[in-house]
Order: C-alpha cells, then sequence, then structure tokens
C-alpha cells in the first residue's frame, strides 16, 4: 500500500512535548499534528482538535494525557475514527476504584491544590517525584520553574464524563509499555470494552518511539 493509499491520521500529543515534536519517529505523510498552545484549556484542545481533524473517518493515534481528549472529542462527534490507537492513555475515569489509579488521583490533586493556593513550589514538590522521579530540588528551581507552571496549567485527565460508551466497540489498540500498574489498569479496562492490548515492553512510557512500534500496532 502506497503512502497515498494509506488512511489519514491524527495525531494527538500528551501533556509534554506537542505537534510534531512529540511524533519524531513518525512519518508526516498524511498525517496532521494536534498542536496545543500552552496554557490553554481542555475545551480550546478539543476545538483545535475539531478544526484541524481531516475529513471521513481516520486513524487517531493519541498519547497519554492526548488520550483523554481524543475520546471526548469522539463522544462529541467532533471526528470519525476508523481505528483509535491509545498509546499510555490516561483514561482514569475508566478504571475508578483501582489502587493505584486512586492514589495517582489523590497525589495529583494534592499538587494542584498547592499551586491553586499560590504556592507552584509546593506543587513541583509533589508532582516532580511522581512523573519525574527525583525530588525538587530548590538549586535547580530557577531552571524548572517554567516547567512547573507547565505543568501546574495542565487539566488532569478525570473527571470530565468519559464513559466505556465512548470507545468504539471495534478498532480500538491500546499499547502499554508493561512498566507502570496505573496504565496497566487502564488497559485492562479497556480490553474488558473489546480493545486489543499490546505490550510495547521496553518503551516505557512512549510506545511510539519503540523500534517495532509501527510493527506491532499497524502491522507495517
Amino acid at each position: 500500500m502506497s503512502a497515498y493509499d494509506s488512511p489519514m491520521r491524527l495525531y494527538i500529543p500528551g501533556a509534554g512535548r506537542t505537534g510534531r515534536d512529540a511524533w519524531p519517529k513518525q512519518s508526516a505523510d498524511n498525517a496532521v499534528f494536534a498542536q496545543f498552545v500552552p496554557h490553554t484549556s481542555k475545551e480550546e484542545q478539543l476545538q483545535h482538535l475539531a478544526q484541524i481533524a481531516p475529513d471521513g473517518p481516520v486513524d487517531v493515534v493519541a498519547h497519554s494525557l492526548g488520550a483523554e481528549r481524543a475520546v471526548l472529542a469522539l463522544g462529541r462527534g467532533l471526528f470519525q475514527a476508523r481505528r483509535l490507537i491509545l498509546l499510555e492513555p490516561a483514561l482514569y475515569d475508566l478504571a475508578r476504584g483501582d489502587e493505584h489509579i486512586e492514589k495517582h488521583i489523590s497525589t495529583v490533586t494534592r499538587a494542584h491544590q498547592r499551586s491553586s493556593a499560590g504556592e507552584l513550589y509546593g506543587f513541583w514538590e509533589i508532582f516532580r517525584p511522581l512523573f519525574f522521579g527525583g525530588p525538587a530540588d530548590p538549586e535547580q528551581w530557577d531552571q524548572e520553574k517554567a516547567l512547573a507552571e507547565h505543568f501546574a496549567s495542565v487539566s488532569p485527565p478525570w473527571g470530565d464524563g468519559v464513559t466505556g460508551e465512548m470507545i468504539p466497540a471495534e478498532g480500538t489498540i491500546v499499547a502499554t509499555g508493561n512498566w507502570n500498574p496505573e496504565y496497566e489498569a487502564i488497559a485492562d479496562a479497556l480490553s474488558a470494552l473489546g480493545a486489543r492490548h499490546i505490550h510495547v515492553t521496553g518503551s516505557r512510557h512512549r510506545p511510539q518511539d519503540h523500534q517495532y512500534f509501527e510493527q506491532a500496532v499497524f502491522g507495517g
């Protein structure tokens, strides 16, 4: 199959890199890359997806927090998904009650309570170890403050009404790195809804960067 004959892909990034930068291993042929502007609301991001989505069914490839945006957009009919490929999806509402999910939500909620109170460094003290694997360091604060501001502005991916009914019963693939119990719990919930679960072992949080990602997910 030539690139011209291949279905269009709509790539939706997570909370970090955005646009083309979030997908360095993926071809730009027949592809549209969502570019989320920093500090924009979830609603503004959904509007962006509606504006850039190609006409007709597309292969939607969404990473982490972007998976929640993708499912919310599908629920609103903002685009049509030929296939829905979810990479380490942050669909926490689908796995509520799991101990790892509840612990994560509680921790991130405490962090955002700090930032809402004007304590950005207090937010970072809680948030940084959870997402970046090391404690906040006052000596590194000047270098990391902008990063803390970015993540403090990102709306957490839960509490927005995501339900299993929004997930296509067929044509949904979930890929995880088999390293984090939260994402495995979410993948289990998606599998129960009919999704096909693929482990891209060794990729950790970015299956899309693995050398065998295309083969494992698309069969290419």
